[in-house]
């Protein structure tokens, strides 16, 4: 399987993609972190940006959310060309991310996190409703709901991170390295927590180093090496593939 139009034949992606980014470059001063990069996000899908540590995959979900600007290729969302607009911007039109290192506001509780997450809104019924909907994903966070976010446990922010972004209702939810630091058992209710939440009706882009483990809950993979896309296809298949595992996923 390699990067071309053969390794997407029957992938099982119909119709329209969600999100188009074509030919992208994203450069940190003249360093060049991501060359001439194309993905694409099917709705209902979960795809999976995957490779090691500066293969590029952080900086790709950064320029798709407007936090980072491209040096050239464009970025589209729905038809709707995100390249160049602001991040609160891309925000609005129903992108959100849990970025890496989690971010939470550690002096904020819980609730005041959560509100955070939902501050582009003013759909009262809306938000009380999401906000039941993350606290049902996250029965943790309902335990304390009141509790300064710095006084959690690793999985426990990263539980809220993940909620803070869905309180903005998004129609296309980025995760950055979700699994990060956290131990086994966490990680695994993390991932199902994932496939949950693409259940549910949210899209989801998923950067992670742990391959195997994204692999497992995603549809479509690329995988990323020095900022070049290097292969791309179904998850499943890629997961099972022995050869794949140890050229480019650590195995």
């Amino acid at each position: 399987m390699t990067a071309t139009e053969s390794s997407v034949e029957g992938s099982g992606r119909t119709g329209d993609p969600m999100l188009t980014v074509d030919d992208i470059a994203v450069y940190y001063g003249n360093i060049a972190a991501v060359k001439g990069l194309s993905i694409k996000v099917h709705p209902g899908e979960i795809v999976t940006l995957i490779g090691s540590n500066g293969a590029g995959k952080s900086t790709t979900l950064r320029a798709i959310s407007g936090l980072l600007k491209t040096k050239s290729g464009s970025i589209d969302f729905n038809g709707e060309r995100l390249t160049g607009r602001e991040g609160h911007e891309i925000v609005k039109m129903g992108i959100c991310q849990s970025p890496e290192g989690r971010r939470i506001f550690p002096r904020m509780t819980v609730s005041e996190n959560l509100d955070l997450g939902a501050f582009l809104r003013n759909d009262k019924e809306g938000i009380e409703a999401d906000r039941q909907r993350v606290l049902e994903l996250f029965p943790r966070l309902a335990d304390r709901i009141t509790q300064k976010a710095g006084t959690m446990s690793g999985g426990e922010q990263q539980m809220l991170a993940v909620a803070r972004a869905l309180m903005g209702r998004p129609q296309l939810l980025l995760l950055d390295e979700p699994s990060m630091g956290l131990a086994p058992v966490l990680v695994d209710l993390i991932f199902d927590t994932i496939e949950t939440i693409r259940d549910q009706g949210t899209t989801v882009l998923v950067v992670e180093q742990n391959a195997l483990a994204a692999l497992r809950i995603a549809d479509y993979a690329y995988v990323l090496e020095s900022g070049v896309l290097k292969l791309e296809g179904p998850a499943a298949p890629m997961a099972e593939n022995d050869d794949i595992v140890r050229a480019y996923l650590g195995g």
